[in-house]
């Protein structure tokens, strides 16, 4: 049976078919708008991203089922009745909450959210998003006195108006904040903490299963991104692991049927609910800005084209006392410090626009390490993790992630892995079986001096010592 994969993306739309023979095929790719209105707000326009969800369906031709994933974090408010969206889509960089987050630490808010949801408080998820809604827009505090409002993350809107039930995954549902990991159900003192109406939130079901229909398609699964994409890369195992280098770098790597401990590290989540099977669980974390980084070192003109920065003629630039923390929207796991921001450190006169991209493809790969070795207190990883994305394509990176990470890394062979991944879990969906193996090529680390590390942190927590630091504007 053929299976149409929707990848809704931070992006980008996609609609990717995968055959029985396991074939890839791109069907179509649709590219959105991305919306500042002010510094530190990011918005989606929710009506654009419906029409290219559409469109790509409708491009598809002839599928057995569907299988979505969606860019996690985002959210918004539509009206129950009509499906009409009354706020935009509030992507997961957004950092408009970031004040009120860091209120509610201060109050010691935060040892509730890491009990309940296994989350700190942090911009990133949803819920202090979605209470922002009811604070700031009238109209959404209209629909909830009125018994209309429904907030969630963006699959529940695309679910509602795509099948007429308003529902949401696990998976998603862990990205929020609000959800009681242990229960995977919508936690009443979490929504109260945010001051989310838990009325007004969508129903949370399986992964895999019936979930409604999309015209004469069945619509069999229903997943975050990073978690489809975990499972497009054939981790299946407990301890096996992957990372996408996008705009961030997204670590995931598989757990058991328990709740990992919460802490401070690497974030317990949900990897899939299979049918009425239970909860896998799963261990996330990752790098704020990973491309991001690279594409704002092209823009500042340090070089034009990638295949420019594929090889360097000079040693690595940290063993020149150059290191570039890459910390531009903040450091993720293991810190999670929005405060802190991105920095060269160890510039001479003799420093040139190569030796600083040098440094921001090194810095990325030591936060990357950093990420991993926080995963490794909590469970042994197998070996290799599975890597891909943008960055990549680049052999220079790859080596040196290898090199950092001190464990081999393969770059998967399929480029469309979060795509592979929707459609395996929605093949189970429909009661079909999916066997792949993980393929791709193997790089081994080199020896590299452990005083880099050491250097690379010692130059990270200036930056958070940095970030402490009050700035006078008056």
């Amino acid at each position: 049976m053929t299976i149409l994969a929707i990848d809704q993306g931070t992006t980008s739309t996609r609609a990717v078919t995968v055959a029985p023979d396991g074939t890839v095929r791109i069907v179509r790719s649709i590219e959105h708008r991305q919306i500042y209105p002010r510094p530190g707000w990011v918005e989606h326009d929710p009506e654009e991203l419906m029409g290219n969800i559409r469109a790509c369906i409708d491009a598809a031709g002839a599928v057995a089922a569907v299988g979505l994933d969606n860019q996690g974090e985002s959210c918004l408010a539509w009206d129950a009745e009509t499906g009409q969206p009354v706020s935009p889509v509030i992507v997961w960089q957004d950092e408009r909450t970031m004040a009120e987050t860091d209120r509610l630490r201060s109050e010691g808010a935060e040892a509730l959210t890491l009990a309940r949801a296994g989350l700190p408080l942090d911009p990133y998820f949803s819920a202090s998003k979605l209470g922002w809604i009811m604070r700031e827009l009238p109209e959404a505090a209209a629909l909830a006195r009125a018994g209309r409002l429904r907030l969630g993350t963006t699959d529940a809107f695309f679910r509602q108006r795509l099948t007429g039930r308003c529902e949401t995954d696990p998976t998603t549902a862990s990205r929020t904040s609000l959800m009681n990991l242990g229960t995977c159900q919508w936690d009443p003192d979490l929504c109260a903490l945010f001051g989310v109406p838990v009325e007004c939130l969508p129903q949370i079901t399986p992964t895999t299963g019936d979930l409604g229909q999309i015209g004469s398609l069945p619509l069999t699964a229903s997943v975050v991104d990073q978690q489809a994409a975990l499972r497009g890369h054939g981790c299946a195992t407990e301890g096996d692991a992957k990372i996408t280098f996008g705009t961030g770098a997204f670590v995931l790597a598989v757990g058991g049927a328990k709740v990992p401990e919460p802490g401070r590290g690497p974030l317990p989540t949900i990897a899939w609910e299979i049918g009425g099977k239970g909860p896998t669980y799963a261990l996330e974390g990752g790098v704020y800005a990973a491309a991001a980084a690279l594409n704002w070192a092209r823009d500042l003109g340090l070089f034009g084209e990638f295949d420019e920065i594929v090889e360097f003629s000079a040693p690595p630039a940290i063993s020149r006392g150059l290191v570039f923390v890459p910390s531009l929207a903040g450091l993720a796991c293991p810190h999670w410090d929005r405060r802190a921001r991105g920095a060269w450190l160890g510039l001479g006169l003799d420093t040139g626009k190569t030796d600083l991209v040098q440094a921001v493809i090194e810095g990325v790969a030591f936060r990357a390490a950093e990420v991993i070795a926080s995963f490794e207190a909590h469970t042994p990883l197998t070996q290799p993790i599975s890597i891909d994305g943008g960055m990549t394509r680049n052999p220079w990176f790859c080596q040196f992630l290898a090199d950092t990470l001190g464990r081999e890394v393969v770059i998967s062979d399929e480029p469309e892995l979060t795509a592979l991944g929707t459609a395996e879990l929605a093949a189970l969906g429909a009661g079909q079986t999916f066997e792949r193996k993980r393929a791709g090529k193997i790089i081994s680390p080199r020896p590299q001096p452990a005083h880099w590390n050491e250097t690379f942190a010692l130059a990270r927590g200036l930056v958070q010592e940095f970030g402490k630091a009050p700035v006078d504007v008056g």
